[in-house]
């Protein structure tokens, strides 16, 4: 562990666990640093161990049986009173948000913030579908099925968008009647343990607990643990293997939405639309840093339009705005940490070196000025790009796009489709049978059809392949995803008439 800073800034953030602000059993503290700072400590964290996370878990399981018994319309106003506060709060779960996961204020944080308020308001609308069915099996028989919650919770959050993904878990497991254990980031702790926060003003305690500590420890803890009933990850496919390895091996359930490599396929007719090159700035995730697993990083553009779109989408991307995240001027921020960092530069050389690429935007990462005291990079376009080069494989998880020539529709879907992951897709043609017939076609769990992003509260959202399992965000997800179905027969004594 390094010195702890002086800043007068930097506090201790406890864990929550069993309604109550803890430290980790073990007495050891990890610093939390500003990513478009590189040195500056901005808190300090529990460093998690396994004692903890059986605390929490005991802490769940005794809320269980309460919390299920709700009726839910008890859920509903909990979930709505904490929505309430957090959109009260907003502005300050988007400055926090910035300051610890590196997004620009302006263009990420603010919309996450909003996300998770809408969310929370949504599930709480949704509380009274978690039902069942009657059967007609005659007039002796009363057949029926409960839906009924899995029991405790555990989700593994990423560092991303910390907020936004706890709004696709949380809300919906809770009002399905669960307990909830939140695992935060290594990197960006900071803002789950503040929605822990809000959430034990309004639940009964233990009902939402939040651990930090490295993943290895907590997240592994959290799947071998007999005690939780179901893990919710979000994150890299390489640890969701390894995390579906530990949960599957006791059987638990679970869901995972990992990564992708996400084609964008533009038609010739949707060249000359004003929006084409707005939508592909939003597919690109560039104002995320790229950092986003929905990311269409895979740009395949018809031969025709190649040349024109890739110069005019270049000059657009090339004019953001790289800077502070708390800077209102900013339209993208800093690369999460060191590692993260170190492997865009990594693709960057690689791409640089590649016979028959061609960085027509950035390339490398900045080499002088202020963007050097942090883990900044700049967006980056590489032209003459193939679908077998290791930059068009590989999830590069920061703001490197690859254009991709094509000629023939089909020859596009099958390049489209020749990837390991299936999570999103982006297809811009204003010909409606090219449109539809290719986003029925792709591989994807996700297809956006002319615009970069349309994710609306309610929506299902979740990958193909190794992309992923499961769904989240609407209200099929949170019955499938956090209920389990119990069916229940009963022979009825006969009724004659009198």
């Amino acid at each position: 562990m390094t010195e702890v800073s002086t800043n007068a800034a930097v506090r201790d953030w406890p864990m929550w666990i069993g309604g109550e602000e803890q430290p980790s059993a073990g007495a050891q503290w990890r610093e939390v640093f500003n990513p478009a700072r590189r040195e500056t400590v901005i808190a300090r964290v529990p460093a998690g161990t396994v004692e903890d996370v059986d605390r929490a878990v005991t802490a769940a399981r005794a809320a269980f049986p309460a919390w299920r018994a709700q009726h839910f319309t008890g859920r509903a106003r909990a979930l709505l009173a904490i929505a309430d506060e957090l959109e009260q709060r907003s502005e300050e779960f988007a400055l926090l948000t910035a300051l610890d996961t590196g997004n620009a204020l302006r263009t990420q944080a603010r919309p996450e913030s909003t996300t998770m308020v809408a969310m929370f308001r949504y599930f709480a609308g949704i509380a009274g579908e978690v039902k069942g069915t009657t059967l007609p099996a005659g007039d002796n028989q009363l057949q029926y099925t409960r839906l009924e919650p899995l029991g405790v919770v555990a989700a593994i959050l990423p560092w991303n968008s910390p907020l936004m993904i706890a709004a696709f878990k949380i809300p919906a497991a809770l009002a399905a009647g669960n307990t909830v254990i939140m695992k935060a980031a290594d990197d960006a702790p900071l803002t789950i343990l503040k929605l822990a926060e809000v959430c034990n003003r309004h639940l009964p305690a233990g009902v939402v607990n939040a651990l930090t500590g490295r993943g290895g420890v907590i997240g592994s803890a959290l799947a071998n643990h007999p005690g939780v009933d179901k893990v919710s990850f979000t994150g890299s496919t390489e640890v969701g293997r390894e995390v579906a390895g530990e949960a599957g091996g006791r059987l638990a359930h679970m869901s995972l939405e990992l990564g992708g490599k996400n084609p964008s396929i533009v038609f010739p007719d949707a060249a000359d639309d004003d929006e084409l090159l707005d939508g592909l700035l939003l597919a690109s995730r560039f104002t995320r840093q790229g950092q986003s697993c929905t990311a269409g990083s895979r740009l395949f553009l018809h031969e025709d339009i190649y040349d024109d779109v890739l110069s005019r989408l270049s000059a657009k991307l090339g004019a953001l705005k790289v800077g502070d995240p708390l800077d209102e001027a900013s339209d993208m921020g800093a690369i999460i940490n060191h590692k993260q960092h170190t492997s865009i530069t990594g693709f960057l050389d690689e791409g640089r070196a590649t016979p028959g690429m061609k960085a027509v935007l950035g390339g490398s990462a900045p080499a002088e000025g202020p963007l050097t005291e942090g883990y900044f990079h700049l967006p980056t376009v590489f032209s003459g790009a193939r679908n077998d080069f290791r930059l068009a494989r590989e999830e590069i998880f920061g703001p490197v796009l690859v254009a991709i020539p094509w000629r023939d529709r089909e020859d596009v879907i099958r390049m489209a489709n020749d990837t390991n992951y299936g999570l999103a897709a982006y297809v811009w043609s204003h010909n409606l049978d090219n449109a539809l017939d290719t986003a029925h076609r792709i591989d994807a769990g996700w297809v956006q059809v002319n615009q970069g992003g349309g994710q609306v509260v309610g929506q299902s959202y979740g990958g193909y392949k190794q992309s992923g399992i499961g769904r989240e965000v609407s209200l099929e997800g949170m019955l499938a995803g956090f209920t389990q179905t119990k069916q229940i027969n009963v022979k009825l004594r006969g009724v004659t008439n009198g």
